[in-house]
């Protein structure tokens, strides 16, 4: 069963509306180093881990911006939280932890820093807060959402708690901290099915997206109720396009993530989270394959698996995209923008989280 979504706008405590557009300074967001002999000899480890995805050209550009953050990040004791969807020069050349928006917020949670960076979009900004309360956590981008979670408010989860009493409601990570304090658990992709069999009841309410909550009522005997949310990335994925591909590259292997319609998944080899494709690229090491998920994703591995050709559809995630080597340069250098969540909200929100956890060990 799915359920109609309302289209609202980011609007919570430290998001986009609470802070409007800035004229950037072009002295700041210019190379606040030059591109020397000596810098490039010093940055060439760097560029060995990206080399195959950034052109000398880019490198001229990027390297002075990397080495001016690296030096920021030591000056403010800050980290740089690099989700999977990150262009490779942020992911790979200034991000101190990589991968999925929960393993990052975690990873946060545990390390000795006073500041935090996220690269990536609000909610995994609210979750790294969530987990690391007495931390500043910062955004260089505050437009930065997501079509995901503001396919939900937390009113529209109230409503379906009066629709269905006695319903547990999981929600998926990808979603607002507002919105996960009106629900019970939360899930990630990859342990999704496993915290919906893990309440032990005949059906549960999984929101916001409707695509992974298909997957799971594939992998599951629980009825699973959806919302109709969707991540604007992986919808435009269309089965006719995948068996497109694997016509015109014999021998490719098409690998999908579970936030794509039905018709992909059935067309593709292998389905699972940002974490199980990376892993099933670099165990399998197939001579072509395809990532059916925000593309910036395939440079990322290709830069460590040089062996894997990759067949790109390029999908870009365009809120991801607002974050840049510049706007994160200059997040550390003038605090901009820090992301706060109301403590009573967070409190519930927490909780829903830390559940996931212990139903996941």
């Amino acid at each position: 069963m799915v359920l109609g979504s309302a289209h609202s706008v980011l609007s919570r405590s430290g998001s986009a509306e609470a802070c409007p557009p800035r004229v950037l300074d072009q002295d700041v967001v210019s190379s606040p180093l030059a591109f020397t002999p000596a810098l490039k000899r010093e940055l060439e480890p760097l560029y060995e881990r990206v080399k195959h995805v950034v052109t000398p050209m880019e490198w001229v550009h990027y390297a002075p911006i990397i080495k001016a953050i690296n030096e920021l990040k030591a000056e403010r004791n800050a980290v740089i939280l690099a989700h999977n969807y990150m262009t490779p020069e942020i992911f790979h050349c200034v991000g101190d932890f990589r991968g999925d928006s929960l393993q990052l917020a975690k990873e946060a949670a545990r390390v000795d820093a006073d500041v935090i960076v996220q690269a990536g979009v609000h909610f995994m900004a609210e979750t790294s807060k969530l987990l690391s309360p007495d931390k500043t956590v910062l955004i260089p981008d505050p437009l930065a959402g997501c079509s995901l979670a503001s396919s939900i408010t937390p009113e529209d989860v109230r409503a379906l708690r009066a629709a269905y009493p006695g319903v547990p409601i999981v929600t998926y990570v990808n979603t607002s901290a507002a919105v996960k304090a009106e629900c019970d658990i939360c899930c990630t992709s990859s342990n999704a099915v496993k915290i919906v069999e893990s309440l032990g009841v005949p059906r549960v309410l999984l929101i916001p997206d409707q695509y992974l909550a298909k997957y799971v009522q594939t992998k599951t005997k629980v009825e699973i109720i959806a919302w109709k949310g969707a991540c604007e990335v992986h919808e435009r994925f269309t089965g006719e396009e995948m068996e497109t591909m694997r016509a015109a590259e014999p021998g490719l292997k098409i690998i999908a993530h579970p936030e794509c319609p039905p018709d992909v998944i059935a067309a593709s080899d292998f389905t699972g989270s940002t974490a199980a494709m990376i892993d099933w690229v670099k165990t399998k090491r197939p001579t072509k394959v395809m990532l059916v998920t925000e593309c910036s994703m395939a440079s990322n591995v290709a830069a460590e698996t040089p062996d894997v050709e990759f067949i790109r559809p390029c999908n870009l995630c365009p809120h991801m995209k607002r974050i840049s080597l510049e706007n994160i340069y200059e997040a550390l250098l003038y605090n901009h923008y820090e992301v706060t969540v109301d403590p009573t909200v967070a409190a519930k929100a927490r909780r829903a989280v830390e559940r996931m956890v212990e139903a996941s060990t």
